[in-house]
């Protein structure tokens, strides 16, 4: 889970970055200074600090290959595939606010998060608790080329990878795993986190459509009854000591349909707000959701 937190802090700075748009900086050359600065010291910083808080008392000393493919369902590694399309939609929309032009929007800018994660992924190489995983590098290689192909040939977002994330109740069975509270939880517990593919309808139609441009349909995929990685034991202990006995819990795969809203194709004439919604884009809009799984469909009034 160390990647997805260290990603974390470099996320919340292209976040920052993302807000710049609206300053009022004339001079473009400054704003390529601001955000190249900005970006190498944080990016630099953070696996330094990456590095002295998390790998330090694993370090093997020779590079390893770790398969964990089958773990936690594949939550993981679509986890993966929207950090790194994140990343490089919000670095190829810094990047066009520095004046780069448009393949260095998409060639550096887009690849900024694939390469800070390929990174870590090298670390974990080196690490005992960890390894190399090629399932990793496939997910993240997704995630950038699904941001960086369409903006290459849409000049625009047309298909999101989104998240939302609702408390599962079963972190409290495995706390040192799943989060001990509700911050390290959204990080961990994967029984509560899903992505979504946001489809916008408006943006294949013709331009004269009525249909409302802000209005996605949104495919969702979860999972639930993970209380470890592979599978579940049957005694675990809380965060007290006490032994806690498992319920029988069955691990299951979650799809979902629903609606979404994007946010960026909200007209507004604030930069200000036009800067939030570019930020707050990362996440699905609560809304009515139809789950299907194994057991079959179950109909949600208002699903996050």
């Amino acid at each position: 889970m160390q990647k997805t937190i260290a990603f974390l802090f470099l996320f919340s700075v292209f976040t920052r970055l993302s807000f710049a748009q609206q300053d009022t900086l004339p001079n473009y050359k400054t704003r390529k200074i601001v955000l190249v600065s900005a970006s190498s010291v944080l990016t630099v910083g953070s696996l330094v600090g990456l590095n002295v808080a998390w790998y330090k008392d694993y370090n093997t000393g020779k590079f390893h290959f770790f398969n964990d493919n089958a773990e936690w369902l594949q939550m993981d590694k679509v986890g993966h595939a929207y950090s790194t399309y994140q990343s490089a939609r919000l670095m190829m929309n810094a990047f066009n606010w520095a004046s780069y032009n448009k393949k260095q929007q998409l060639f550096i800018g887009g690849s900024i998060g694939f390469a800070y994660l390929t990174a870590i992924e090298i670390m974990d190489g080196y690490s005992a608790g960890w390894g190399f995983s090629w399932g990793d590098m496939l997910a993240n290689a997704f995630g950038t080329s699904a941001a960086i192909t369409q903006q290459a040939f849409w000049n625009e977002q047309r298909i999101q990878l989104k998240f939302s994330y609702t408390s599962s109740g079963l972190a409290k069975y495995n706390p040192n795993l799943l989060g001990k509270n509700v911050y390290t939880q959204i990080l961990k517990d994967y029984n509560g986190q899903r992505y979504w593919l946001s489809v916008n309808p408006s943006a294949f139609m013709k331009q004269e459509t009525k249909f409302p441009k802000w209005l996605n349909f949104a495919l969702g995929y979860g999972a639930f009854g993970m209380i470890g990685a592979h599978h579940n034991n049957k005694i675990y202990k809380d965060t007290n000591g006490n032994i806690i006995t498992l319920s029988s819990f069955d691990r299951e795969r979650r799809f979902y349909l629903s609606l979404d809203v994007d946010l960026t194709r909200i007209k507004t004439k604030s930069k200000f707000l036009r800067a939030v919604f570019q930020t707050l884009n990362i996440v699905k809009i609560p809304a009515p959701a139809l789950q299907f799984n194994n057991k079959g469909l179950k109909f949600h009034y208002l699903y996050f």
